[in-house]
């Protein structure tokens, strides 16, 4: 009995004191705010990176580049995806990160499901900068081969909606969807 009295509290204290989200208002064909739960236990050093992009503003008018319908809408090029950039060009949007050093992967079992967070990488596991992607439908051939970063709560009606790129990589042409304005927010 005593010693199920001293787990209970350490459980406690080890346990997180607060979830972390984000809230992303969305403009474009797509109107409204997307919320999504942040899985620091599964991806702290990926959910760290998104916090920290966040709150510096870095997000804030950054376009969704790349959306495949039935697949996933992917944002987050910090260097080369801010519309308001004086030299914004969206045929390079997609191809930057922002000036801190890749991640190490932190693959784990979730599965990608509708509305599930990942980060985009280029060929090397170990290569996830600031781009993330949001999940239309299932994608079972993404499990254990991209980081899981968290879930959409509120708002997949927002996400269902944003705009669709063309041809078979997604590449959004005209005018983008655009995240305008990223918030961490605590549950």
């Amino acid at each position: 009995m005593l010693k199920l009295s001293l787990i209970a509290p350490l459980a406690l204290l080890a346990a997180p004191a607060f979830a972390t989200e984000i809230e992303i208002d969305v403009a474009g064909e797509a109107n409204g705010t997307v919320t999504i739960d942040l899985f620091e236990d599964v991806a702290p050093q990926h959910v760290e990176r998104i916090t920290t992009l966040a709150e510096e503003g870095a997000y804030d008018g950054v376009v969704f580049h790349r959306v495949i319908d039935g697949f996933m809408a992917q944002t987050g090029d910090v260097q080369f995806g801010d519309s308001s950039a004086e030299d914004f060009d969206m045929r390079m949007a997609g191809r930057g990160a922002s000036d801190l050093p890749d991640l190490p992967a932190e693959f784990s079992d979730l599965a990608f499901e509708r509305g599930v967070v990942g980060m985009a990488r280029g060929g090397s596991p170990d290569s996830a900068n600031s781009q993330f992607f949001i999940m239309f439908e299932p994608g079972p051939f993404l499990n254990g081969e991209y980081t899981v970063v968290g879930e959409v709560t509120q708002g997949m009606d927002v996400v269902d909606a944003i705009k669709r790129g063309d041809g078979p990589n997604g590449a959004v042409t005209g005018e983008p969807d655009v995240m305008t304005d990223v918030r961490v927010t605590e549950e």
